[in-house]
């Protein structure tokens, strides 16, 4: 009988795709730095009670669900690098097999399998399965999500259990991360072709906007300020995007490979043989609900209307076309081109070998990526620990880089030795969040610090740029170019180091207060 054969197809075309994933994202999944924001993610989840809350809504109540998870796991299992990043890996690991999924439904084993294979060889998807952020766990829902979607709509009855799944899918994606709201007007075009699922999807989306007002009052209240340093549309930013989506780069977090632009090139040329294959093969009437058509179609605006409308959004309002609020596209790239070399047309030879092309490619892109940090907060901090001397001092700017700072100076049990911290003024060991905090001093507090302080490490990252895309970009940049020569002023010389290259970190030390008395 062929039929525990097909069982064990469907099988590996699901679960290998999985292993692999997780493989992939667990290799030195604690060998890179902390960063910047994921120092924010352990900083908000460590409170408790109404500080979480006051947290969460401080920052806007974007990827609120995320850090209520994260609280939950830092308090079982405690805030080591490998347990806080964990979950991201768990959740880019079911992306994969998620994606098979919606391939084995929509179009057979074999595409379910390279689609599995590809979204699981995938640099940004694994990178973002490496931090501690809610974007791993948003792609994931993302994908739930279309899954949910397609059965949901697929039946001519609706199930219960279709429904319950696109609802909670879909909202959960929400809490991950506010940008996934892009995916729902593509599910929404594809009921022109199933409306007899109009009832079912707009009855799952009204409950779903309902969960969401806490997420739009806060998010109101908050403003887009937050969103102050998304650069403007630009050709560099848009290649930036087209490397993330084909999964063959990810700058500037990691510099380009040398095979970057043939992995550009050959998944856009065949995302574009797919989508030319569509229009013309749908211009013959597409009969049954499980057609391969509706999916490619499905599976096209999934890629296309997000992107789409995160492009116009920047060029008409707010910038957010980067390359993280669009990670959800990536598992529709990964079916497209699984579509496209899996097509009956090919001989078996030539998908195989475009399958195994497209991930050797894939994976030129992403070995070079494994314990680079884009943001060497463990070697800034080791730098800092140890050469800092008893009376030392430590100021940062903005505020919030504190926070991945003193991650550091608590996984190595330095708060005695580490310098004190006068701005903020906070004792170490004492855990506050700082979101888009870029306070600074008054200039006639610096030389009572300066009298206090016979050196001071000014550590700051993100300080703003002077040509930068919003007003608060320059805003904050003049402010610590103020902050930091109020403190050259007040001391006799300082020497600067800097780290990482992608968001680099300044570590400058001032020494020998100009009041003070030399030694003859």
């Amino acid at each position: 009988m062929k039929e525990p054969d097909g069982r064990l197809r469907i099988l590996a075309a699901v679960g290998v795709p999985a292993i692999l994933a997780a493989i992939l994202t667990l290799i030195e999944i604690s060998g890179r730095s902390l960063g910047f924001d994921e120092g924010a993610s352990v900083a908000i989840a460590a409170q408790h009670g109404g500080a979480l809350s006051s947290a969460i809504a401080h920052d806007g109540g974007n990827m609120s669900g995320y850090y209520l998870l994260l609280h939950v796991l830092i308090g079982l299992f405690g805030n080591g690098t490998f347990a806080i990043r964990l979950p991201s890996a768990i959740c880019i690991a079911a992306t994969a097999a998620l994606t098979s999924v919606i391939a084995l439904r929509l179009f057979g084993a074999g595409v379910a399998f390279a689609a599995g294979l590809l979204t699981a060889v995938s640099l940004p998807l694994v990178f973002w399965a490496q931090d501690a952020r809610g974007y791993a766990p948003m792609v994931a829902l993302a994908t739930a999500s279309f899954l949910a979607f397609v059965y949901l709509v697929e039946d001519e009855r609706p199930t219960r259990r279709a429904w319950i799944a696109y609802f909670l899918t879909t909202t959960l994606a929400a809490y991950c991360g506010f940008i996934v709201v892009l995916i729902v007007p593509a599910q929404l075009v594809m009921l022109y072709w199933r409306r007899q699922a109009i009832t079912a999807v707009a009855s799952a989306l009204a409950a779903s906007a309902v969960c969401w007002i806490p997420l739009v009052v806060l998010a109101l209240r908050r403003g887009s300020g937050q969103l102050f340093w998304v650069p403007h549309l630009s050709l560099s930013l848009e290649k930036q995007m087209l490397e993330a989506l084909t999964s063959a780069g990810l700058e500037p977090s990691f510099r380009a490979t040398s095979t970057m632009w043939a992995l550009m090139i050959v998944t856009v040329a065949i995302v574009a043989a797919v989508a030319v294959g569509h229009v013309r093969r749908s211009a013959r009437p597409a009969f049954g609900h499980r057609t391969e058509l509706w999916g490619q179609a499905l599976v096209l605006l999934w890629l296309i209307v997000p992107v789409a409308l995160a492009f116009v959004e920047s060029l008409a309002a707010q910038p957010i076309f980067i390359a993280r609020n669009l990670l959800m596209c990536l598992p529709a790239v990964a079916l497209l081109l699984a579509v496209g070399i899996a097509d009956r047309r090919l001989p078996a030879a030539a998908t195989v070998a475009a399958l195994a092309a497209l991930i050797a490619l894939r994976a030129l892109a992403l070995g070079p990526s494994y314990g680079v940090s884009p943001e060497n907060w463990r070697a800034a901090s080791s730098y800092v620990l140890t050469r800092s001397q008893p009376g030392d001092c430590t100021a940062f700017y903005p505020l919030d880089a504190r926070m991945a700072f003193e991650y550091y100076v608590g996984r190595d049990n330095a708060a005695a030795r580490a310098p004190r911290s006068v701005l903020p003024v906070l004792p170490w060991g004492v855990v506050k969040p700082y979101v888009e905090d870029y306070a600074t001093l008054p200039a006639s507090r610096v030389p009572a610090i300066a009298a206090s302080c016979p050196r001071l490490w000014l550590i700051s990252a993100h300080e703003g740029q002077p040509h930068g895309p919003s007003p608060e970009s320059r805003t904050n940049w003049f402010r610590f170019l103020g902050l930091r020569s109020s403190f050259e002023r007040a001391y006799a010389s300082h020497t600067r180091v800097q780290f990482s290259y992608a968001a680099t970190i300044h570590v400058d030390l001032l020494t020998r207060p100009l009041s003070a008395p030399r030694r003859k």
